[in-house]
């Protein structure tokens, strides 16, 4: 494989620390890096994604899509040769999952209404 064909790509978590750089070949998808990105996952954060579908990517102020490469995803100006492209990580949990975790509240509601006429 060319070496031109190869990104160095570092993935900077939410409390500022980096997984990474790894090289990758311009040809893989997102989803690829996402999957990759939770294998890695370090341990002892309090935040921690149970799946490539919990993970957006967020590169040059964009949310990247899973079927996209890295070769779609890089901006062709500001790089220098042979850097390193940062990208950041975002895990959102999934809605159903939020959804279920929240408590419901059955009790009866006290309706309190109060007027004031002057």
């Amino acid at each position: 494989m060319p070496e031109e064909d190869l990104v160095d790509i570092k993935f900077r978590l939410y409390d500022g620390s980096d997984i990474g750089p790894f090289r990758y070949s311009s040809a893989a998808t997102v989803d690829m890096l996402k999957q990759r990105i939770v294998s890695d996952w370090p341990k002892g954060k309090t935040v921690v994604p149970k799946s490539a579908n919990e993970v957006k990517l967020i590169s040059s102020g964009k949310i990247l899509e899973n079927n996209k490469t890295v070769g779609q995803c890089k901006v062709p100006f500001g790089e220098t040769p042979g850097g390193v492209i940062i990208m950041l990580v975002v895990v959102q949990p999934s809605l159903a999952k939020t959804k279920a975790d929240k408590k419901v509240d059955d009790s009866p509601k006290k309706v309190v209404c109060s007027c004031s006429i002057l």
